[in-house]
């Protein structure tokens, strides 16, 4: 468990607007450099420069930069999280908008569900869980039906749209196979750094480290694939006007660094279950974003499809939600402050001091 710290209230604000405002903007301004940048040539010189920025700053930071194992599982998790799904966010916004994409974004909880074996019992046993699980494939259903039945009719533009959302949807497994693979293959070596922290040596990279590497692999990648794609040999740098350029800066310090940097920090001073609510902001952030500034129609099937996605998000996520600190924290305050207005005043430091009793023997049971 992370140890939450004592953050100045303003700081903490601002990370988690950061977290909200910048992660859901990020789909709008891929959109926007899409108009003078081939999609590979964006994934190319957003990763490859954030990443080298990112490395920098941990060497400065005097953080261990390479240990063989970690670097493979680092190399391997950048190649399915930030190339493959990274990838497939902006070439698909090449047909579709930026909005509906952050709303499919926004539904990968739905393979989390459904690819973390080790959790089908707990996943499937969970009525929330299950209903959330329908809702979500149902939402993503009405997403699909609204794109390719709106199209302007032609068949190669609903042939191509309808490609885009298949290519966005693999996209969004491919994140949940490498965060799932992140998250299992931590698992053996905690024993092993373990042991090596008591004789002194500590196996495992500082997380910032870990991420330049995932960085560097698909910014790696990215230029591999737009060099032998031909998108490298049709862009031309300098007849790029500089908004487009901005476009680019933006996504490499606020979307891949500054953004990246406050959701790690809000994780170690807040609860994870409340950072977790970025989920539900970035792709309304992304939809407004869509509607105001772009020649995207956001339709009615639009929003309810993003209700029901945002419902099961919420339905999937209940039992964590439920067991978090801050609900228990709640449930006992309302328990206490029934008791207080029931007992006399002399008997409320008595109530209170039970009740604490009673929270500390049920952690300590479970």
């Amino acid at each position: 468990m992370v140890k939450q710290l004592q953050s100045p209230i303003g700081l903490v604000i601002f990370a988690y607007l950061v977290v909200y405002i910048v992660w859901g903007s990020t789909f709008f301004f891929i959109e926007k450099a899409l108009h003078a940048f081939p999609p590979f040539v964006i994934g190319s010189i957003r990763f490859l420069t954030a990443g080298a920025l990112l490395m920098g700053y941990c060497k400065l930071k005097g953080y261990r930069l390479f240990e063989r194992t970690a670097v493979k599982q680092a190399v391997f998790v950048g190649f399915l999280l930030l190339f493959l799904d990274m990838a497939a966010v902006i070439w698909s916004e090449q047909f579709i908008s930026s909005g509906i994409v952050s709303i499919i974004s926004a539904a990968t909880v739905i393979w989390f569900v459904v690819l973390d074996k080790p959790r089908w019992k707990e996943n499937f046993t969970s009525p929330t869980t299950v209903i959330g699980l329908v809702m979500g494939f149902i939402g993503v259903l009405m997403l699909f039906a609204e794109q390719i039945f709106n199209s302007n009719g032609d068949e190669h533009d609903q042939s191509m749209v309808l490609i885009a959302m298949i290519v966005m949807t693999m996209g969004t497994i491919a994140w949940t196979i490498g965060s799932l693979y992140s998250k299992y293959s931590r698992k053996p070596s905690d024993d092993d750094n373990a042991e090596d922290s008591k004789s002194g040596k500590t196996k495992d990279l500082h997380v910032s480290v870990k991420t330049a590497w995932q960085m560097l692999t698909a910014g790696v990648v990215f230029t591999i694939v737009g060099s032998t794609n031909g998108d490298y040999a049709k862009f031309d740098a300098a007849s790029v006007p500089i908004e487009y350029w901005g476009a680019i800066v933006y996504l490499i310090i606020m979307g891949s660094i500054l953004a990246f940097s406050s959701y790690i920090w809000l994780l170690q001073v807040r609860p994870a279950t409340e950072v977790s609510t970025h989920a539900y902001v970035n792709p309304i952030v992304a939809l407004l974003l869509a509607h105001f500034f772009t020649d995207h129609v956001v339709t009615g099937l639009q929003i309810l499809g993003l209700c029901v996605v945002l419902s099961s998000v919420l339905l999937m996520n209940w039992n964590m939600y439920s067991d978090s600190k801050l609900i228990h924290n709640f449930k006992r305050k309302r328990r206490i402050k029934k008791l207080r207005h029931m007992a006399p005043k002399s008997s409320i430091p008595r109530i209170v001091e039970i009740a604490e009793f009673a929270e500390t023997t049920r952690k300590e049971k479970g």
